[in-house]
């Protein structure tokens, strides 16, 4: 792909200016102050939309509706595999007085492959109800109308609002979560913590694209559990680098998605995303069909 090269050559020319900040980091200087903290943040922000101009939200939705429904069945699944679904899914219950309607046991047929199905159509018929009796069969559009949805939180309700509504707001998912401790940003591990730690740092026109380049990265390369380190292009600002894979030729093999050369996670992503889209749910069994697909435990 034609992003490798410049990753790596951004990173082998900058690594050497980040030695100061992994020292902070590390204890071996003084402490990094508040301000220089916030002056990181925010650079390490500009540098990933250098990176990833084309972030976005990768799950498929055509309206606010089809959003809140592939992000409540995205909880303890990819992305990918929720795209692989909903095309049947949406196919079958176009809206919510229809979707309210569903026989449970057809629901749960169509939705197992993103696991825990049966809490999932539990959630989105008691949503679909609930838009159906108390909001005129329209997704509303504020955040406290939201949460009070059956199955949606914080996390949930601001991916709607920001990708469906442009209300910005921060998406504090597990790779979220894990990259801005990474980072330094925050020691806290509750999510709505993390988000009022993260909300002080970037103003708020920033939060909603924040969260899709942070989240772009946590999949892409910073992954839990061996971070491609040495082909990271913002290696020189992260005071953990060192956890993952430093060697340039073999971090590079652990990038995924576009950035691997292998198969995003839209089945119909948009017109400036660089990579390969996902193959339909028939074929993902096939070998070489579906890269990461069979993350199915994974947060997408």
């Amino acid at each position: 792909m034609g992003e490798q090269a410049p990753i790596g050559t951004r990173n082998a020319a900058k690594r050497g200016k980040g030695l100061a900040v992994r020292k902070a980091g590390s204890g071996a200087a003084k402490p990094e102050s508040r301000l220089a903290m916030v002056r990181r943040a925010r650079r390490i922000n500009r540098e990933l939309a250098e990176v990833y101009p084309y972030a976005h939200p990768e799950l498929d939705f055509r309206n606010p509706f089809e959003l809140l429904v592939a992000t409540v069945l995205s909880a303890q699944t990819t992305d990918l595999r929720v795209n692989q679904t909903t095309p049947a899914l949406f196919a079958a219950y176009p809206t919510p007085e229809e979707l309210a309607a569903a026989v449970p046991e057809e629901l749960e047929a169509i939705i197992r492959p993103t696991g825990f199905f049966r809490a999932k159509a539990r959630s989105l018929l008691g949503l679909s109800a609930a838009l159906r009796d108390d909001f005129g069969g329209e997704v509303p559009g504020r955040l406290d109308d939201l949460v009070k949805l059956p199955g949606v939180g914080r996390k949930t309700a601001f991916v709607v609002l920001g990708n469906a509504f442009g209300v910005p707001g921060i998406t504090v998912d597990t790779h979220f979560g894990r990259l801005v401790r990474r980072w330094k940003w925050t020691e806290q591990e509750d999510p709505e913590k993390v988000e009022a730690e993260i909300a002080e740092i970037f103003p708020k026109s920033e939060w909603t694209m924040l969260s899709h380049r942070v989240i772009f990265h946590g999949r892409r390369i910073c992954h839990a559990r061996k971070p491609a380190c040495g082909a990271c292009p913002i290696a020189h600002l992260c005071p953990s680098y060192g956890e993952g894979e430093t060697d340039p030729e073999k971090a590079r093999k652990l990038l995924k998605y576009e950035l691997g050369g292998q198969p995003g996670q839209r089945l119909d992503p948009p017109a400036d995303y660089p990579g390969t889209p996902a193959p339909p749910l028939a074929t993902a069994g096939r070998p070489g069909a579906d890269g990461p697909a069979g993350e199915t435990r994974a947060a997408g």
